[in-house]
């Protein structure tokens, strides 16, 4: 008997080539697409998106459905996306945090409430489009995570909260190509989104505009006030402290003989204060809300590569068991703009051993 996948579907050609990959496969294969906009809010329901999940999106899912023989629909999960994602995502910047959406979406609406969705309809499996490999390893008795072989392409980052029981229910069938191939393959199967662009926005704000996102969702904390060098002398004045993030140099429209880059945000004093580029690093961080794939748990100290932002190098680290589902995280050289809020993934090689939220900095 074939055994039942599900697939997120979001209109993309990663998630298409991945649907046609399974049917070559011999999976039974149902494409979904997750309406996860507000309904009414801009973007959401006209037909000028480009973004993952608009409404051209879904139709251009619909379309590869049809082109691969599969059964589509379009499920409603606007509510668990409106609470997980976009209320934490417009909290973090209130709080002066630097949010990662994305791997809420994964951790909350993917893996979590697609996954259970998927097993109540009788599906084996779920599948996505994303650049990472998922493998069993018999002796350890664990599923693991590892790197996409495209390393320019490579998405594990986002991945690291994924549980034992959700890898065992995942197939990622593009993990083991590159992007350039994955392309040829969309052409090879005559898929209709094989040259599409893809994406580089948040998916809930098409225009890119964050700012404009803040100021209508979180108005109350969008207030000027002061901006400091780290003697607390007065340099200027910020928008709101909202509206930056931690490394920041464009933007603080301050003249100096060198540039200014924003190394902390004070949102209950409601200041920026800036320093110069050396200001920007630091050796020690702790991270909380852990998830480990490749270990049960953290029993002591232990080296690895850490990964503090979506597009930076591993780098050496040794991390240590604090308690209370914390870890402190000491790097072998400094880092630069080690930022609240974003995540920080442990690496052995191409293996993920896990990761979890940056909380604090020691400056």
């Amino acid at each position: 008997m074939k055994k039942k996948v599900m697939v997120a579907m979001s209109g993309g050609v990663d998630s298409s080539t991945a649907a046609g990959i399974l049917c070559e496969h011999g999976y039974e294969v149902t494409g979904v697409t997750m309406q996860i906009w507000p309904a009414g809010q801009d973007g959401g329901e006209t037909d000028n998106d480009t973004g993952c999940c608009s409404l051209p999106a879904m139709r251009d899912a619909r379309e590869v459905a049809e082109k691969l023989g599969i059964t589509h629909y379009v499920f409603d999960f606007r509510d668990v996306f409106s609470e997980r994602v976009i209320e934490n995502f417009c909290n973090e910047y209130r709080v002066g945090r630097t949010p990662n959406p994305c791997i809420r979406c994964n951790q909350y609406v993917k893996f979590d409430t697609f996954l259970e969705l998927a097993k109540s309809l009788g599906m084996d499996f779920i599948a996505t489009g994303h650049y990472a490999r998922i493998k069993f390893d018999s002796g350890m008795k664990r599923y693991l995570l590892k790197k996409g072989v495209d390393s320019g392409k490579d998405q594990s980052y986002v991945l690291y909260t994924m549980t034992q029981d959700q890898l065992a229910h995942t197939l990622m069938p593009l993990g083991g190509f590159t992007k350039s191939q994955i392309r040829e393959k969309a052409r090879e199967l005559q898929l209709p989104v094989a040259d599409r662009p893809e994406s580089q926005e948040i998916c809930f704000i098409p225009d890119n505009d964050y700012r404009k996102y803040l100021r209508d969702h979180v108005p109350e904390a969008i207030r000027p006030g002061c901006i400091l060098n780290l003697a607390g002398e007065h340099l200027g004045e910020h928008e709101g402290v909202a509206f930056y993030t931690i490394g920041q140099r464009k933007g603080l429209g301050l003249a100096a003989a060198r540039p200014y880059y924003i190394v902390s945000l004070n949102p209950e004093r409601n200041e920026v204060t800036v320093g110069f580029e050396e200001d920007l690093r630091a050796s020690a961080f702790v991270a909380a809300d852990m998830n480990f794939i490749a270990i049960e748990k953290l029993a002591g100290p232990l080296s690895a590569g850490a990964k503090i932002r979506y597009n930076a190098a591993p780098a050496a680290a040794t991390i240590s068991p604090l308690g209370n589902d914390q870890v402190k995280v000491e790097f072998e050289q400094p880092q630069k703009a080690i930022t609240p809020g974003q995540a920080v993934v442990f690496y052995d090689g191409d293996l993920v051993i896990g990761g979890g939220t940056i909380e604090r900095v020691f400056c």
